[in-house]
């Protein structure tokens, strides 16, 4: 990618927010809270609250984890990129969210974010159990405090992001069955491998933004693609030995065994190939590879469960 024109305007984030109509503000509160990455979130902790739950299902329970969860992720959402506005304002794919281009104000994307983050972590205490609104808080936590600012420090920071990640369905488990037993960390162990070929993907197409704007990605440094291709091999083949966990667990039926060997067999075919040529092409490739591999692998998941 060629670089920003110096001659780019980026306001300063001090101008006030200028007024705009209720549905381009309704939009921009969707952008603010990352409305897609939520919906992912939601859906690794519904598979954990399904994966743990036995007997006639309790939709009210099952309504009160995915709403608290939904809080907390958009509240994380939205600090975050209140934190790093001035770096989003850098990078081509993030210069035109709501703050950097004062569509909403930082003042206002902060309330947003910690009133959001805090109701969410109370309602999940007060419908579902301590646990799951502790890991919740946890979740927060290591994403907004630990992660967020870890992005300019060191390229260990997308291992370090892969954590809250990873916890969506361990907070699923917990509503669900009131503990956090080896079955939800086993979860977590899958979601955490599957986020690295998926984020070193995204770190290598969007390689050069990173760089304009500070962040310490892999990507940035590995300009032939050695590095993060293996590691991307590596993570998806882990990605596959671990998927057969449940199985041997006797946690799910035989039939999910062809399931979870075909999507990871094939993600780590689609891994070799972007470690062996490390272009563009091969990283989207990988990236939506990503993206099917995870309903499917853990939706059967749920359906063989024993």
């Amino acid at each position: 990618m060629s670089t920003l024109s110096e001659q780019t305007h980026v306001p300063s984030l001090n101008e006030p927010a200028p007024k705009v109509p209720a549905s381009s503000l309704v939009n921009d509160i969707l952008v603010l809270t990352k409305a897609r990455l939520t919906s992912m979130v939601l859906v690794t902790a519904l598979i954990g609250f399904l994966f743990g739950w036995r007997g006639p299902l309790n939709w009210l329970l099952l309504f009160h984890t995915l709403f608290g969860t939904l809080l907390a992720a958009a509240g994380a959402a939205a600090l975050n990129q209140v934190f790093e506005s001035d770096y989003d304002a850098r990078m081509r794919r993030t210069k035109n969210r709501p703050i950097p281009t004062h569509r909403i104000s930082r003042d206002s994307g902060l309330f947003i974010g910690i009133v959001t983050s805090a109701v969410g972590i109370v309602y999940l205490s007060l419908t579902t159990n301590l646990l799951a609104a502790l890991l919740a808080a946890l979740t927060i936590g290591t994403y907004v405090l630990v992660y967020t600012p870890l992005k300019r420090v060191t390229t260990l920071n997308t291992i370090v992001g892969a954590v809250p990640g990873a916890l969506p369905p361990v907070i699923g488990w917990a509503a669900a069955r009131g503990d956090a037993s080896i079955e939800s960390w086993l979860l977590f162990t899958i979601l955490f491998l599957w986020q690295m070929p998926h984020f070193l993907a995204i770190a290598w197409l969007y390689r050069d933004d990173y760089r304009r704007a500070g962040f310490r990605m892999l990507s940035s440094q590995d300009t032939e693609c050695r590095l993060t291709g293996r590691l991307a091999l590596l993570y998806s083949m882990g990605l596959t030995s671990v998927s057969l966990l449940p199985f041997a667990l006797g946690l799910t039926s035989f039939w999910y065994v062809p399931v979870a060997l075909v999507t990871g067999v094939a993600f780590s075919v689609v891994a070799f190939v972007f470690a062996l040529h490390g272009t563009e092409r091969a990283a989207r490739r990988l990236f939506l590879m990503s993206i099917c591999y995870l309903p499917v692998t853990l939706g059967c998941l749920v359906l063989a469960r024993a």
